[in-house]
């Protein structure tokens, strides 16, 4: 056994006092809000906490925490960009129909969870849906924007749906008592079809 064998991976502990401070400096700077900064380095170290990983130096401890935050950094500005956009809608909106505080949480929430699953499609089959489903084009008109086939945006749209229903259902599933198992989740798919 060498000396290297012996050495253990820096704890979670380890790596948080070693790099918590440059990280959030890292993300102040690329920020510009001190309480953000210290928001995503936290979310980072969470990340961490529940997916560890193991760095065997500390630039590449560094490295990974950096790829990290800046997707936070990313998840962030999208989800201002959707907060205002739904902000800017309900400012032209008159006053008598403004939204309860929850409502008004509950469309944001929304609004995320469509997002997240758009950017989850390829960009044609985003488009596509958000043409024919948000938009009322038919798929004559989407298939001419796009420079497809009336047959393709069948198949995006159909795609697209496919997802949003998936979506529902792990939702539903997540709402289940019993850690999310139905009571019927152990029977294998057709095994009461025979």
């Amino acid at each position: 056994m060498n000396a290297l064998d012996s050495v253990s991976p820096p704890t979670i502990a380890t790596l948080y006092t070693d790099h918590h401070g440059w990280l959030q400096g890292w993300l102040g700077r690329r920020l510009g809000n001190a309480a953000d900064a210290a928001d995503l380095a936290h979310d980072a170290f969470l990340r961490l906490i529940a997916k560890p990983r193991r760095f065997d130096s500390a630039p590449e401890a560094r490295s990974y925490l950096r790829a990290m935050a800046n997707g936070l950094c990313v998840d962030l500005w999208r989800r201002r960009s959707i907060e205002q956009a739904w902000l800017d809608t309900l400012a032209a909106q008159p006053e008598a129909v403004a939204p309860s505080a929850e409502h008004h949480a509950i469309v944001l929430e929304t609004l995320y969870e469509i997002d997240c699953l758009l950017r989850s499609l390829p960009a044609k089959a985003a488009q596509a849906f958000v043409m024919a489903a948000a938009c009322g084009m038919t798929y004559q008109e989407v298939a001419q924007a796009l420079g497809v086939s009336v047959r393709m945006v069948a198949k995006y749209v159909a795609k697209a749906t496919f997802h949003c229903l998936c979506l529902e259902a792990r939702q539903a599933v997540d709402e289940l008592p019993h850690g999310g198992l139905a009571p019927c989740a152990a029977a294998p798919v057709g095994a009461g079809a025979r």
